[in-house]
């Protein structure tokens, strides 16, 4: 068997492993409701490690099993809906952007959230239409537009730290062989 055949089995076997992890991550936010949006992002560096590793097809293979096996398998969608939307691509988004100069990368982030914002709201407004009617409900959502603005920003900054602390402290550790 071709060396480059063995590692393709090896990144396809690992990348079903972070699935099948990622989804039961997910499944802890299903059962124990408030911590939703915290294992969709916790989920998220399941693919941060894929980019590092495995690069290339591997981290949005994940992240695409990841999100239909836990729409289809969770009582609670929401963590699904979080992780599919808004955490589970943005680390193959943030390798991207952060190739481009600083300016750049900044305006692809901030567009990726706009993007993923734009969904959410599309869902309200096509599934939840009574939030959207009254003054006093769409405070509520530009509120939590701001809130969740600067809760993105945070992340992203915390997840550079975390990636920064992984290559110079872990992967030595957690490397693929």
């Amino acid at each position: 068997m071709a060396k480059n055949s063995r590692k393709q089995i090896k990144y396809l076997t690992i990348s079903a492993m972070l699935s099948a992890l990622g989804v039961i991550i997910l499944a802890l936010g299903a059962f124990i409701e408030v911590i939703d949006l915290t294992v969709a992002v916790v989920a998220s560096f399941l693919c941060v490690w894929a980019v590092i590793e495995m690069g290339g097809m591997y981290p949005w293979m994940i992240w695409l099993v990841t999100s239909i096996v836990g729409f289809l398998l969770l009582p609670l969608k929401t963590p699904a809906l979080f992780y599919a939307i808004a955490f589970g691509f943005y680390p193959m988004i943030k390798e991207i952007a952060e190739k481009r100069p600083n300016v750049i990368s900044w305006i692809i982030k901030i567009v990726t959230f706009h993007v993923c914002m734009g969904l959410m709201f599309l869902g309200i407004w096509l599934f939840f239409p009574a939030m959207l009617e009254g003054n006093l409900q769409l405070l509520i959502l530009i509120g939590l537009y701001v809130a969740a603005l600067a809760v993105f920003i945070v992340y992203d900054i915390a997840l550079s730290r975390i990636i920064t602390f992984y290559l110079f402290r872990l992967r030595h550790r957690f490397k693929i062989k």
